[in-house]
């Protein structure tokens, strides 16, 4: 304030200027800040959401059961012919023939903890992807796997997220395992049932129509000296 001068209108002009100029800047700068640490947070935010919801699907997957066969089979459609045959031959391909009931549910269920298990090593704490790593090393091997223990730490790991009370200590809880895959229904194999109907009657009308095809050809006749005559 000693270095002010308001002797003159002059002077007095110069002051408020240098002062405004020093305001603006130092709003200016202000404002940047606050731009820059509200983008931070937005985009730390969109993050945990986006690793909330991940991992949220991941644990319905992974303990969306409490009854029935709780572990996951790892044997895929060929392991399963080759025991229901009893053969070991390599030209069977994965492709071909029909699986019971059971063992498409088994794949399936095997195919959404996988996806599950990549989920939770890209996004999950350290104890998630111990935890994923070791039923992922499994499931490699070809062990039946269960799920309840990494289902235990992602419940506990999400509720201390979305600042929920942990479970109470005096609760039992049964044990957890992946949730049954829903099948694809009957109206699939209604429309294939169409299809292959409409199929048949193509072929049986193709059938038909190369049949009189035939029948008016067999009508011409081949005379002695090479004319041909139709009856």
């Amino acid at each position: 304030m000693h270095n002010l001068d308001f002797s003159s209108w002059h002077s007095l002009l110069a002051t408020a200027i240098g002062l405004s100029l020093i305001t603006l800047i130092g709003v200016g700068i202000r404002l940047l800040v606050m731009v820059v640490v509200q983008q931070r947070r937005e985009r730390m935010n969109r993050q945990i959401n986006e690793r909330l919801r991940t991992l949220i699907a991941a644990y319905r997957t992974l303990g969306g059961s409490f009854t029935g066969d709780l572990a996951v089979d790892p044997r895929h459609r060929r392991e399963l012919r080759v025991m229901e045959n009893g053969d070991m031959q390599a030209s069977v391909r994965p492709d071909e023939g029909t699986d019971t009931a059971g063992s498409d549910r088994a794949r399936r269920i095997r195919d959404a903890v996988e996806a599950a298990l990549s989920d939770i090593i890209l996004l999950g704490t350290e104890e998630h992807v111990r935890l994923a790593d070791h039923a992922a090393r499994e499931l490699v091997t070809g062990q039946r796997v269960h799920t309840h223990d990494l289902v235990v730490s992602l419940r506990d790991f999400i509720r201390k997220a979305l600042d929920l009370e942990p479970i109470p200590s005096d609760l039992s809880l049964p044990m957890q395992g992946p949730a049954r895959a829903q099948a694809s229904g009957n109206r699939g194999k209604e429309e294939g049932k169409k299809e292959g109907a409409g199929g048949n009657a193509g072929g049986g009308g193709g059938g038909m129509q190369a049949g009189g095809d035939m029948a008016v050809t067999g009508e011409n006749h081949i005379d002695g000296h090479g004319n041909i005559s139709q009856h």
